[in-house]
Order: structure tokens, then C-alpha cells, then sequence
């Protein structure tokens, strides 16, 4: 047993003086003894008390319950509170002031010290368990304010990184713009001596093989430019979809000349064209970059004079696509990478190439909402499944 500085509240003298000494036994301190709550107030200015003792009917204008109010508010000093009644209407006004305890007297002294010694813990516990909350409360701020700051920082390097980009887009953009009126003359140029060269001259295989070479270097050139001018787009959010009604025939045709004019390796496209119907609406740009890059690349990685099969058809408002290659395979160990952007496999040797033909297709399906899979194993090549909606 502990001893405690204690508070009596009680207009009655004979059971303010039992109380008294009834606590006093257990080696309890009395500060002092009020019979109103504007008494207690006044001892409790002058006082440290660990505990008061209320009656709930006192003498003067304020009654026990509203005096523990003023308590809790200004010296959060626990209650233990002493009635003759417990009815409910009683029970039910001293609940909204959190007594630590409720005594009915007449009480006994065992009684007594155990609702004390509770009250005193419970009041303890309060208090500890609303230190460590206001701790964490504070930590938390601490913690949100750190948050903050490091939130501005980030944004702050998050906008800069985005003017970075921007710059470095529009300084691709204009410098790959550029770029392509030069390289259509020194193409047209190409062409030219190639036409001379057909003529008799003593120089006519040195011009024609010259020329064949600057044409392709400028056509691989242009095609990274294209593709470097795609991704810019892709990059600023610019690139949409813009459907078109477009004819079927006429566009595989031009698809698969254009492939077929940048051979090297002597590597045939056999075209197999299902059921389709004479137009579709669908983005073009898209389609073609789809199948090209798809077409190119399937060319390019083919053994010398190898076959590329290019299976197309039309199947509920859908675009089917087959490219089937036999050439060098995919590495297991890299196919999750394929679509990633400049990623080239390290089985494709001396074989020029950018590495973004495939990243692009898979930007412009992701447009046209469509998808793409493929079975690949190393020296036995390649497909991919294209499967394209259109109206």
C-alpha cells in the first residue's frame, strides 16, 4: 500500500471525519476537507493532491459533478466519486465526467482502499498510454514534415528531370528533322548515279557499287531517324490513334515492296493472304510500323537465302498476323527483354541494327489495342503472333 496525498469532498462533517480517518489508518495523507466544490477549487490551487474524494450532493452552486468537470479540465487529477444513490439517472450524469472510480456509501474500508488503489492505477495507465501517444503524435509530425521537405526535393528534381526530357526531345526531334532533307538528295543522288552508271562507261561496276552502298547506308540511316522521330512523338504524348479507311490489298503490297527493296541477303517473303475484306479502319502509320519492323527484322536475322513466311488474315474485326523466320533464334536467357527499348540479343553478331524496331512495335500495338506473342529458340528462329482489332 502506497501512500497518497488525498482530497475530501463532503458537506457532511460526520462522514467527511469517518472518511478522514478511515484513510488516515492506511497511512494515507489528507491535504485538506472541503463541503463545496468552490472550496476544493480553492485547496486544490494551493495543493498537490494524487486523488479526490467527491461527494455528488454538495452545498453551494456547484454540485460534485460539475466540479469534477473543472478538475479534469484543469488538473486532469483523478476522481473517485461517493454517492448514498445509485439509480440510473445518478449513473448516467457522472459517466460523462470519467470518474476513475464510483464508492456507494455507506462503504467499508477494504472496499474503500481497493477502488483507490485501482483508481490510482487506472489514472497511471491513462496517463502513460497518453504520453506515449502524444510522442507518437509529435514523432509523426516530425516524420510528416521530413516527408514533405523530401516530397518538394523530389518534385522539384522530378520537374527538372521532365524539362530535361523535354529539351532532349525537342533537340532529337529538330536535329532528326533536319537530318532528313539532306539524306532524300544524297538518296536521289544514289539513284541517279545508279542510272548513269547503266549506261556504257569505263567506270560502270566501281559507280553502280558505290551507289548501291550509299543508298542502303541512307536508307538504314533514315529508318533510325524515323525511328528516333517515333519515339520523340512517344515520348511527348503525342502519339495517337487515327483510323483511316484504308485498302487491304494495296497496303500489303507497298508493305512488303518496301521490305523486299532492302534486302541483302537474298532472303525471300512468302506472303500467304487469308480471307480479307477490301478495305478496313485502322491507323496505317501504325499498322505499317507494326509490320514492317516485324518483317524487317525477321529478313534481316534469316540465314542467306533463307524464307520469311508472312501469314496475314481477317477474323472477327481482327488483323491475324503470322512472321515466321528461320534464323538465328532468340537466347532464352533475353526474350524477357525483347520489347525493351535499343536491347539487342548477343547472338545477333556483326548483323547491324538499332534495337528499337521491336520496342516500336510494341508501342504502336499498345495504341491499336493490340497484342503480340512469339515462340523463338536459338539457330531455328522466330515467330510472332500479331493479333490487331479493326472495324
Amino acid at each position: 500500500m502506497f501512500t497518497l496525498k488525498i482530497l475530501i469532498v463532503e458537506d457532511d462533517s460526520v462522514s467527511a471525519l469517518l472518511l478522514q480517518r478511515a484513510l488516515e489508518k492506511n497511512s494515507h495523507q489528507i491535504v485538506g476537507i472541503a463541503d463545496t466544490g468552490e472550496q476544493a477549487l480553492e485547496l486544490l490551487k494551493e495543493n498537490f493532491v494524487d486523488i479526490v474524494m467527491m461527494d455528488i450532493n454538495l452545498a453551494g452552486e456547484l454540485d460534485g459533478i460539475k466540479t469534477t468537470e473543472i478538475i479534469n479540465e484543469k488538473y486532469d487529477i483523478p476522481v473517485v466519486y461517493l454517492s448514498a444513490s445509485s439509480d440510473a439517472e445518478t449513473l448516467n450524469k457522472v459517466v460523462g465526467t470519467n470518474p476513475s472510480a464510483y464508492v456507494i456509501k455507506p462503504f467499508n474500508i477494504r472496499e474503500l482502499n481497493m477502488v483507490i488503489e485501482l483508481a490510482i492505477f487506472k489514472d497511471r495507465k491513462e496517463k502513460e498510454l497518453q504520453k506515449l501517444n502524444n510522442e507518437l503524435e509529435e514523432k509523426v509530425k516530425q516524420r510528416t514534415a521530413e516527408l514533405y521537405e523530401s516530397n518538394k526535393e523530389l518534385i522539384k528534381a522530378l520537374e527538372k528531370e521532365r524539362e530535361i526530357n523535354e529539351l532532349k526531345s525537342r533537340i532529337v526531334l529538330n536535329v532528326s528533322h533536319g537530318f532528313k532533307t539532306p539524306l532524300t538528295s544524297i538518296l536521289s543522288s544514289a539513284q541517279l548515279l545508279q542510272i548513269y552508271a547503266e549506261k556504257e562507261h569505263p567506270l560502270k561496276m566501281k559507280i553502280s557499287k558505290h551507289a548501291f552502298k550509299i543508298e542502303h547506308s541512307v536508307r538504314a540511316l533514315n529508318n533510325l531517324l524515323t525511328s528516333v522521330l517515333f519515339f520523340g512523338k512517344a515520348d511527348e504524348n503525342k502519339l495517337e490513334y487515327r483510323p483511316k479507311k484504308m485498302f487491304t490489298g494495296a497496303f500489303v503490297k507497298e508493305l512488303i515492296d518496301t521490305v523486299n527493296a532492302g534486302i541483302e541477303n537474298e532472303v525471300t517473303i512468302r506472303s500467304k493472304i487469308g480471307e480479307m475484306p477490301k478495305t478496313i479502319t485502322s491507323d496505317p502509320e501504325l499498322l505499317y510500323q507494326v509490320f514492317e519492323n516485324l518483317l524487317s527484322n525477321a529478313v534481316k536475322y534469316s540465314k542467306e537465302r533463307g524464307v520469311v513466311e508472312f501469314n496475314i488474315r481477317f477474323c472477327e474485326n481482327r488483323i491475324i498476323a503470322e512472321i515466321v523466320d528461320k534464323g538465328i533464334g532468340i537466347p532464352k536467357s533475353e526474350q524477357n527483354k525483347l520489347f525493351d527499348r535499343f536491347f539487342r540479343a548477343k547472338n545477333v553478331g556483326i548483323v547491324e541494327g538499332s534495337g528499337l524496331g521491336l520496342s516500336i512495335v510494341k508501342k504502336c500495338l499498345d495504341v491499336l489495342g493490340g497484342e503480340v506473342m512469339f515462340e523463338s529458340e536459338v539457330d531455328k528462329g522466330t515467330t510472332f503472333f500479331v493479333t490487331i482489332p479493326v472495324n
